[in-house]
């Protein structure tokens, strides 16, 4: 039953996308309908991501991405791809903006046993599987550089299901090394990286 209310809530509300978001309206009709799933701050909820905090160019591209059916894994059907259908490229990027103005917090929900191991993966790579390290792309602290996403502080959940969908073969933005990467990290590599990032701050 939440699965189809949550279905109705976004088909109820998805014409309210194509309005603007003005700087800081926290309360926008938009913004509204991103925060019933991501968040009443966008800080992320179960299986939808911390939006707060996120680089403002990942986030346009993502939204680019469902609307064009790019990223393909069961959650973005399900859901994003109908959520964004109305959304117009205006509304897009002022969400993204809106978003990347809010301080993230870390999820904190990882095991704490494996985050050391997590690290060392991000920071070193995994040379014996000719991977190199996570933070070569995005930041030594997970922070995200232009269009490559903040990593640090998403929730483990999360993380964990992204690097699973990827090693499955599923897509996101076109061109994404990220399927080919993710395919040569084992379930305890997954593990310890999707912890280690829960508490990045």
């Amino acid at each position: 039953m939440k699965r189809i209310g949550l279905k109705l809530a976004i088909a109820a509300t998805i014409a309210t996308l194509v309005s603007a978001v003005p700087a800081g309206a926290g309360d926008s009709p938009a913004v509204r309908n991103c925060t019933w799933c991501h968040g009443a701050n966008a800080q992320g909820y179960t299986v939808a991501p911390r939006l707060a905090g996120q680089r403002p160019q990942y986030t346009l591209n993502q939204i680019r991405s469902f609307h064009d059916h790019t990223r393909d894994n069961p959650f973005s059907r399900q859901y994003m791809w109908n959520a964004v259908a109305a959304l117009n490229p205006d509304t897009a990027r002022d969400l993204a903006n809106y978003f990347a103005s809010i301080a993230p917090k870390p999820a904190n929900d990882g095991d704490s046993a494996l985050a050391a191991k997590g690290k060392r993966i991000f920071m070193e790579g995994v040379p014996e599987a000719n991977i190199v390290s996570c933070y070569a792309c995005h930041g030594p602290n997970g922070e995200g550089i232009r269009d490559i996403p903040r990593l640090g502080g998403l929730a483990y959940f999360y993380v964990k299901a992204r690097l699973e969908q990827w090693n499955k073969g599923y897509h996101s933005t076109a061109g994404s090394p990220m399927p080919l990467v993710a395919s040569h990290l084992g379930p305890d590599e997954i593990e310890a990286l999707a912890s280690y990032l829960s508490f990045v701050n």
